[in-house]
């Protein structure tokens, strides 16, 4: 489907995923500067699969309850002016019988369309899901999601799947063959061993596939994967887990002998647990306990990324002249959307980013510091970012810039680069970070050192484009003796104030450097209009 760049007030589309275990809702506002902003997500338990795989029809409650739903998210979705939805329907529709009357109800008394997706197309969309917001770089990944009916599997790098399978094997649909509704009892050792044997011949063929595809780590997609990471988190620390933590095989294989060993009504009350999946996980951890266990998969890294983003990342991919995908890294797709969402100021922000550059290699150069990409990479984004705290005020913008990093949900980052790019940013105007600054107690001494070192950087960039009129064009140090380091600065026109600007630091670079600053400047001559 052909899509234009939205008009002025941008276009708001509504994405609706049925699945086997819940419905999903995401609706998001496309802005005519060609980045998006999330309205709202929302999802609701609904069971649709509940004792459908026994017979194959989708159960009249169930039924009833997913319109139910999906008639309130389409209201929901209208109040945000939604003009626009796509939905999918996945494993409990496609078996079901009788999906055509699920269909017609949802048509008729949604006012919603439902495009009911093979276990193939689930998976792919699960692949762009995950990987537009995970930064594989050369890696190859192997992504699970285990879903309510179907577990769907993919394999790719951060350009292109290699592989895509869809499995009968849910958390769902297992519960319903191997225990009764009745069921509130411990598992057995004997029954958990059912279950793997279940899932060992369900998957023998795909794991011959997948054993010969060449794959540096695995992914884990869906509320189950993501709450038995949780629970597996809360046994050893308290908190919740990180948005993208860890989930290793010999964690999971205690978690599911904790699960096993408690009748229903106290498994809902295990630390970290989601109540409403207490009577479905242990189904559904024998799915990824096997597939880890043939597939010696030691760890799986853990998203919350699947199939509902992956029809936003579709979506796009489809929008004429939308440069979000195309060949930026999830890094740099969300630093970018980021900074458009809250209308920074873009050639500002590309003249600093370059200029911080320029400062961050020649340095390096010369021994002023030791660090090296990565900290380089953090500097790059926290500099296009800087001024993005004037989408709320400009007074004290530099404090609501580290809010409103330290707080958006940046894609493809651990917390401590996310709060070293807020600090950065933090501190490229007025109060400059000490050795002990007691407001960054979330770092260690070295990350300090490295706010210290990047956001000197980012200061002296800033006051070489104070008139944003990019007048200077590079700068670079060009020496460093014992006292002093000398800063090459090439400007065109009249760049009065930006060297007024690098005086006002002169102590705060020698505070972190030890060095006395000196500036040697270049003219370069106005190119004449023609």
């Amino acid at each position: 489907m052909n899509k234009d760049i939205p008009g002025p007030g941008g276009r708001i589309v509504g994405f609706i995923d049925i699945g086997t275990n819940s419905v999903r809702l995401l609706v998001v506002r496309f802005n005519p500067n060609q980045s998006y902003t999330v309205l709202t997500r929302q999802k609701q338990q609904v069971r649709l699969g509940e004792g459908e795989f026994e017979d194959e029809e989708i159960l009249p409650d169930a039924m009833d309850r997913a319109v139910i739903v999906c008639k309130k998210f389409i209201d929901l979705a209208r109040t945000f002016s939604c003009e626009e939805f796509v939905a999918v329907a996945t494993s409990a529709t496609r078996e079901a019988a009788n999906k055509k009357e699920l269909l017609s109800r949802l048509r008729h008394e949604a006012q919603l369309d439902v495009r009911v997706i093979s276990g193939r197309e689930e998976a792919r969309l699960i692949y762009l899901g995950v990987v537009s917001g995970t930064p594989l770089g050369d890696k190859k990944a192997l992504i699970i999601d285990i879903g309510g009916g179907s577990t769907e599997i993919a394999i790719g790098d951060e350009r292109q799947y290699q592989y895509l399978d869809s499995l009968k094997l849910g958390s769902i649909r297992l519960t319903n063959q191997y225990f009764s509704r009745n069921d509130i009892d411990p598992v057995s050792p004997g029954s958990y061993k059912k279950l793997q044997h279940h899932v060992r011949d369900a998957t023998a063929h795909a794991i011959q596939k997948i054993q010969a595809e060449h794959f540096d780590m695995a992914i884990g997609s869906s509320g189950t994967m993501i709450n038995l990471a949780e629970i597996a988190h809360r046994i050893k620390h308290t908190g919740s887990i990180p948005s993208d933590g860890v989930l290793t095989h010999h964690d999971l294989k205690k978690v599911i002998g904790l699960l096993c060993s408690l009748p229903l009504d106290e498994r809902r009350n295990i630390p970290g647990i989601n109540p409403e999946r207490a009577d479905i996980i242990i189904a559904g951890a024998s799915i990824i306990d096997t597939l880890m266990k043939d597939l010696t998969i030691p760890s799986i890294t853990i998203t919350n990324r699947g199939l509902q983003d992956g029809l936003l990342a579709d979506y796009l991919s489809r929008m004429d002249e939308f440069p979000l995908l195309g060949e930026l890294s999830p890094r740099q797709r969300s630093v970018l959307q980021l900074g458009r969402s809250c209308g920074v100021n873009e050639a500002h922000a590309r003249t600093v980013t370059s200029l911080a550059l320029g400062l961050f290699d020649s340095a390096r150069k010369y021994n002023l510091h030791a660090f090296a990409d990565r900290e380089r990479e953090l500097l790059e984004y926290a500099a296009f970012l800087h001024d993005i705290g004037s989408f709320i005020s400009y007074t004290n913008h530099q404090a609501h810039s580290y809010y409103i990093i330290s707080n958006a949900d940046l894609l493809g980052f651990d917390p401590n680069e996310i709060s070293i790019m807020a600090h950065v940013a933090r501190f490229h105007r007025k109060k400059t970070p000490g050795k002990k600054t007691p407001d960054m107690p979330e770092l260690a001494p070295g990350e300090r050192e490295i706010v210290r070192v990047l956001s000197t950087f980012l200061r002296l960039a800033e006051s070489l484009d104070r008139s944003h009129a990019a007048l200077v064009q590079r700068v670079r140090f060009t020496k460093a003796d014992q006292d002093t380091a000398y800063l090459e600065v090439v400007a065109r026109g009249d760049c009065q104030l930006e060297i007024w600007g690098i005086d006002g630091e002169r102590k705060a670079f020698s505070k972190v450097f030890s060095k006395n600053l000196v500036l040697e400047l270049r003219r370069k001559e106005l190119e004449p209009i023609v």
